[in-house]
Parts: structure tokens; C-alpha cells; sequence
């Protein structure tokens, strides 16, 4: 089968354009800009996968810079959970760098700026500033110092440098044009006072460049060939363009692609912090969270975030995509993974009275059925009590029923088919033991019985069985667009987390491995929580095995 080849977006078409063309001596080098101000979510994934990608794809590189111009906002600890986050969906940067390495040549920037008559130093408080600028429709007016000379300007920047100001009372502003339709371009404020402590460079700067103006000029001093960013960046590409020109460095050039936009989730950096802030999740990593080290917690794979990534593709306008393509993508992959296990969450107890007390036969189940080979194989011990899920018997079970109850049979999963013929209730009217007959010549894989059976269940030995805690984790936001909401968090699902404190698995599950996927058979797919211990064992469940809010939503 020969695979239909992809068409390709609009960023590779300018790429393949500029490579055929000579341009950048057909030097491909992007860049990951994030701002150490939060933890990285599903949408910079995308990001990360565009600019990694496209680096990739053409034998080029990427380099990894911290917009770190915030000093109030920033840690290192965001710095670390970037670093780790990217690491593990499986790409490398060329270089690490920050755009406080550039604070020296930027001001220089400025200066020189100052010098060509571009750039002027502002008393005015920000509301006078934003009342100045005009409005879409009506041009803006000059502000009283507008009409300063070079030497004054030079003189107040480098007073403001000095510390003599305090925070708000001066500004640096580019001299542009206060009539342009394009707001950012009347006179747009490029260097702001902040006496705050800097997590890399300390206490040698109290002034900081605005984002506009760091980010064009640390692309230049980097010589970025291809810039990309998302949409709310268009009216930002005119003064990128305008101060790369005037200072005459290194032309960068920005392009700029949607950026993602999902049902049931929020992607606000401030909503999120708000969710942590308030006690809503857990943190940062819970794995209800839209975040990189969130889906990773919950046994998301860097595979399928990459597979996400690449099916809902590179578009230049808005759109929602459907949180349930994010799932499929988990499916897909751990369906192909994950090791196949057994575990009980809600249990009863199922004693074959015809089998020899005190018999322990050792089953072997595979660990992937998917794979040929298995990926090899386990021992799954069988005893004559056994654990089942309460929902597998029925006292009046309907036609097709293909479980247990009253007469009905079925197969436990790699072992024998069992036939009901009693049960047991508590005072309450509570099924609390099922009774059943094996058929001892009906074994999976060496079954001589001729028995045929429609149901198979998934059991655990009570004598061997290990208890974990075990979560059970569903969309944090019962809403399609939480973010279109009033109040969004009026909209949080409060059957987002079921917690299962007592949950019996098959005795193989005491040594899950740390971010591997597990398929607790007809239950989900699962995987050993972070926090988790030997001595209290908790599961996570990543996704459902089928899409079960597809069929809640037609039914609403």
C-alpha cells in the first residue's frame, strides 16, 4: 500500500521556496521562544512540534530561547519544566539561550535608536499614554515629550538605567507615526523601569525591553531564518519589520499560524494558574491539566501528542478541534503499547466450589497482543476464590447478557469457563459472593470441552491479589468552550476525578514501570501515578476505551 503523500502547509512551501531561491544559503534555523512565566500546555506542544519539526524536515536547527524580559512573573522552576517537557517529546535544541544574554546589545539598540532621532523618553503615566494613542479611527497626539532633544533623551535613559526612577515614572518609546492605522505602531513603548530581582541576571538591570522589541532583535542577533508565531502576532510584524530596518541587523522574518484552540479545556496561562491558585487541580502536573507535564502524568505519550500535533496540522485561521481527536491519538498508540493486565475496581467474590482448595495454577497471559511475540509473557496465578467487578453478574439477567448469573457461563479470561449456580447476598441485599463450576478441560489454549461461550471476564486470585489506589480521570470542563464562558470555572465537571481507594490488580502490577501505558483489560488504559509508592500503589487512568462522552453528548 503506498502511502498518500502529504501536501504541505504554507510555512514549508515558504521554506522550500527560500531554499530553492539560495536565501539564507540555504541555512534553515527556527527558534522556541516560551516565556519562563507558567508550565508548557497542549498548545505549545504544537508550537514545539511545528518549530522542532520544520528544523527536522530540513536539515536545519532549532534553538531554545527564554523570553525572560518579566522579572516579576519568572522561575527557574518554569525554565527546568520547559527544558524537561520538550526533552521528552523526543526533540533537542541546538542552542539554549536567553533574551537577558542580549539585555547589553539591546539597550545599545536603544541607544542607538535614541540617536537616530527614533526613540524618546516618556513621563507620562500609562493611562495618558494608552488616551494619547487615538483610536482605530482617530489618529493619536503627541504626548509633551515627544519633542525632546537626542542629548535629553540620552542623558534620561541612561539616569533610568542607573536606578534613578522608580517603577512607571518613565518610559522609553519608539518614534513612529501616531497617525498609522496600526495601533502598535504609534510610538509603542520599547523599555519599561521594574526594580525587581531577575532569576539570571539579578540586580544589574532595572529596566527591561518590552516583548515587541526584544523579540524581532533577538531573532536578528541569532540570524532566525524563519520566525513563527501564532495569529495575535499579525499587527506586531509591522514593527518587527520596522525595527530590524532602522537598526540595520539581520533581516528575521515572521510568519504566523492558529494557534490551538480545544474543546472542554482552557489554554489561558492565567486560567490555568487560577485553576493551581485556588486548589481546583492538584498543581501544575494533575492530570486533568492541559499541560505538557499534566498529559504526561495521566500516561499520555510523546507520540501521540506528536501524531496530535501532526493531524490537526499548520492552519492560518482559527478553528476548535475536537478533544476527543487528542484521545484518539492515546488510544492508537497505547492500544499498540500498552501491556495488557487485569484489575478488579469495584469487586464481589467468585468461588468455584469444585476446585481443589488450596490449588495454585500458574496461567501465563501475554503481555501484547499486538505484537507478534507478545513482548513476552507473565505468570498470572489462579486459585479457587477469585475477585470479579460487581457489574459482571446478574441475579436476572436480560437475553443478552453475555456475563454472569443464575445458569449463564463464561470464560475467565486466560484460564476456564465457569458456570454459575449460586450466589450469596448481605443483609442489605447486596450480591457479595458469586458461585460457580469450572469445566477443568476447557483451559484457554488447551481447551478439549467443545464448550462455546459469548462473554470472557477479567478476575484476580483473592490470595494473591495487591491492592492499588486508583484514579479515574475524565475532562475537567463539562462544556464545549469554557473559555467562552462568564465565569469559566462555573463550568469545571465535578466528576472530573473519581478516586478508587481500593482497587485489587494482579500481582505483576506491584512492579509497573514508571511511564509505561497499561491496558487494565475491558477497564481502560492506566499508568503508574508519579507520586506512586511500593507501599501505596496508585494507577492513573489516562483514557477510556472507547469514546464514551460521544455517546453522553448525543443523548444531551
Amino acid at each position: 500500500m503506498i502511502e498518500e503523500e502529504k501536501s504541505l502547509n504554507f510555512i514549508e512551501e515558504i521554506i522550500e521556496e527560500d531554499l530553492r531561491s539560495g536565501k539564507h544559503d540555504g541555512r534553515v534555523l527556527t527558534r522556541f521562544p516560551p516565556e519562563p512565566n507558567g508550565y508548557l500546555h497542549i498548545g505549545h506542544a504544537k508550537s514545539i512540534c511545528l518549530n522542532f519539526g520544520l528544523a527536522q524536515k530540513y536539515n536545519g536547527k532549532t534553538n531554545l530561547r527564554f523570553d525572560d524580559t518579566n522579572p516579576v512573573t519568572e522561575d527557574t522552576e518554569y525554565v527546568e519544566s520547559i527544558k524537561n517537557d520538550i526533552q521528552w517529546l523526543g526533540f533537542q535544541w541546538a542552542q539554549e539561550l536567553y533574551t537577558s544574554d542580549y539585555f547589553e546589545t539591546l539597550y545599545e539598540y536603544a541607544v542607538k535608536l535614541i540617536k537616530n532621532g527614533l526613540a524618546y523618553v516618556d513621563d507620562s503615566t500609562a493611562e495618558e499614554i494608552a488616551a494619547a494613542k487615538g483610536t482605530p479611527t482617530e489618529p493619536g497626539v503627541p504626548t509633551p515629550n515627544r519633542s525632546r532633544s537626542v542629548e535629553e533623551n540620552l542623558q534620561l535613559f541612561q539616569e533610568m538605567r542607573d536606578g534613578k526612577y522608580q517603577d512607571g515614572e518613565k518610559v522609553l518609546r519608539a518614534k513612529i507615526d501616531l497617525a498609522n492605522p496600526n495601533m502598535h505602531m504609534r510610538d509603542p513603548i520599547i523599555y519599561r523601569i521594574k526594580h525587581a530581582h531577575h532569576h539570571r541576571t539579578g540586580d544589574k538591570w532595572c529596566i527591561y525591553p518590552m516583548y515587541d522589541f526584544a523579540h524581532g532583535q533577538s531573532d536578528s542577533i541569532e540570524k532566525i531564518t524563519h520566525s513563527v508565531c501564532t495569529l495575535e502576532f499579525i499587527p506586531h510584524r509591522a514593527l518587527y519589520d520596522w525595527l530590524i530596518e532602522q537598526l540595520e541587523i539581520f533581516p528575521s522574518k515572521q510568519y504566523e499560524f492558529a494557534r490551538l484552540n480545544m474543546t472542554y479545556t482552557v489554554m489561558s496561562k492565567r486560567k490555568l494558574l487560577q485553576l493551581v491558585n485556588e486548589g481546583h487541580v492538584e498543581s501544575w502536573d494533575d492530570p486533568r491539566m492541559p499541560t505538557i507535564s499534566g498529559l504526561r502524568r495521566r500516561g499520555y505519550t510523546p507520540a501521540s501528542i506528536r501524531n496530535f500535533c501532526d493531524r490537526i496540522g499548520i492552519q492560518k485561521r482559527e478553528n476548535m478541534i475536537d478533544v476527543s481527536l487528542l484521545e484518539f491519538c492515546i488510544r492508537e498508540d497505547l492500544n499498540k503499547t500498552a501491556w495488557r493486565r487485569m484489575a478488579v475496581l469495584d469487586p464481589i467474590k467468585l468461588i468455584i466450589t469444585n476446585y481443589p482448595d488450596g490449588k495454585v495454577e500458574e496461567l501465563v497471559g501475554e503481555n501484547n497482543p499486538e505484537v507478534e511475540g507478545g513482548e513476552g509473557s507473565r505468570i498470572i496465578p489462579f486459585t479457587k476464590e477469585l475477585w470479579i467487578e460487581r457489574d459482571d453478574f446478574l441475579e436476572d439477567a436480560p437475553k443478552k447478557f453475555f456475563r454472569l448469573g443464575p445458569g449463564l457461563s463464561v470464560r475467565l479470561k486466560h484460564g476456564y469457563i465457569v458456570e454459575c449456580h449460586d450466589f450469596k447476598k448481605d443483609e442489605n441485599g447486596n450480591v457479595t459472593e458469586v458461585h460457580c463450576n469450572y469445566i477443568p478441560n476447557s483451559k484457554s489454549g488447551e481447551d478439549t470441552s467443545g464448550l462455546k461461550v459469548k462473554g470472557t471476564i477479567h478476575w484476580v486470585s483473592t490470595a494473591h491479589a495487591k491492592e492499588a489506589e486508583v484514579r479515574l480521570y475524565d475532562r475537567l470542563f463539562q462544556v464545549e468552550n469554557p473559555a467562552a464562558e462568564e465565569d469559566f470555572k462555573a463550568s469545571l465537571n465535578p466528576n472530573s476525578l473519581t478516586v478508587i481507594p481500593k482497587a485489587y490488580i494482579e500481582p505483576d502490577l506491584a512492579n509497573a514501570i514508571p511511564g509505561k501505558g497499561y491496558q487494565f483489560i475491558r477497564l481502560g488504559y492506566f499508568n503508574l501515578d508519579t507520586k506512586s509508592t511500593s507501599e501505596h500503589l496508585v494507577f492513573n487512568r489516562t483514557v477510556t476505551l472507547k469514546d464514551s462522552w460521544a455517546k453522553e453528548v448525543k443523548k444531551g
